[in-house]
């Protein structure tokens, strides 16, 4: 009878150590990676390249997916009222750390949660009251602007005057939802004055917007056309874009995948090398550093995309003081 307690008791120790040795490994999987919340405002499609840029700035400080860090996507698909509950989702996945792309996405992120550490990109993170400055941003948001002040958008309008001198009225796709863009409207109307000319701002809030604004554009006429940033402008570049060639309509975009699908030209942050450099932040903080001790980075350079084609169609000339300022330019 002793005999059997003693194999009894033998089991339950076995038993015991395999159970604890499997709680154990499980902790430690548990441990091994790092999670990585990404909350896009836009389709998934959007976001490609630029997540692949975000792995590559990882990559610098030796995080890999799926080896020792996990992304876990939500994305709005243009609709932002969508934005708060997506942001909860990653907030109750107990992420690590926080990508939000855009003043919108942002907003959601900070209101969901003051503790998960948020790399950020938008318009003005000051302005919008997301950081309290570029230089110690304090709170759990750091990362990057898009916003580098008036000259900024002054440049976008006067490039877009030089390739259209007799424009007097320009049009300006913008997203009321977006903060941002407010504050943006501001900086733009004022290198307006200087440059002498009127703009047409129309709202777009969703897709039926732009067919409104389309509507409102060849009633009045404007001589040109740009936009600020959002999702919904990025999902819906190929109609904006055709719809500025079957107009002739000069148009200066955001970034370098409006001139791919057929715009005339685009000024802004090289996107691909923005979110390499959110993925480094996201680095450094994984490494330990604190989102209120990263100033917010500010771009340096900018890039001049023309499409020459689409000028010849819309029976444009690129002035040479133009053509030699691009970054690249499209035969």
């Amino acid at each position: 009878m002793i005999i059997q307690w003693k194999k009894i008791i033998c089991i339950l120790v076995i038993n015991f150590a395999v159970l604890a040795s499997f709680h154990l490994a499980g902790a430690q999987q548990a441990k091994k990676y790092s999670r990585i919340g990404f909350l896009g405002q836009g389709k998934p499609f959007l976001y490609t390249a630029r997540i692949k840029a975000l792995q590559q700035g990882l990559g610098e400080f030796g995080y890999v997916d799926e080896k020792n860090i996990r992304f876990e996507y939500r994305y709005a698909e243009g609709k932002s009222e969508r934005l708060p509950s997506l942001a909860a989702e990653l907030v109750g996945l107990e992420v690590d750390v926080m990508i939000t792309t855009g003043t919108p996405s942002t907003r959601a992120a900070k209101k969901a949660s003051n503790t998960i550490p948020i790399v950020m990109h938008g318009g003005d993170p000051v302005g919008t009251g997301l950081v309290a400055s570029l230089a110690h941003p304090g709170g759990n948001i750091t990362g990057l602007t898009i916003y580098p002040g008036f000259e900024f958008y002054g440049r976008r309008l006067e490039l877009l005057k030089q390739v259209a001198p007799s424009a007097s009225q320009f049009a300006v796709l913008l997203n009321p939802a977006n903060s941002a863009h407010h504050l943006a409207l501001k900086e733009l109307q004022a290198a307006a004055t200087e440059l002498n000319v009127t703009l047409r701002p129309l709202e777009v809030k969703g897709s039926d917007d732009i067919d409104r604004a389309f509507d409102m554009m060849r009633k009045e006429r404007p001589g040109a056309m740009l936009n600020f940033g959002a999702s919904v402008f990025n999902m819906h570049r190929k109609r904006i874009a055709a719809f500025a060639i079957d107009n002739r309509l000069p148009a200066n975009y955001t970034h370098e995948r409006y001139v791919e699908a057929g715009g005339l030209m685009s000024y802004g942050v090289n996107m691909v090398d923005l979110y390499r450099r959110m993925g480094i932040y996201a680095g450094k903080i994984l490494k330990g550093a604190k989102p209120a001790d990263l100033p917010v980075e500010q771009p340096m350079k900018f890039d001049l995309v023309i499409n020459l084609k689409t000028a010849e169609k819309i029976g444009v000339t690129i002035p040479p003081e133009v053509l030699l300022q691009a970054t690249k330019v499209i035969q």
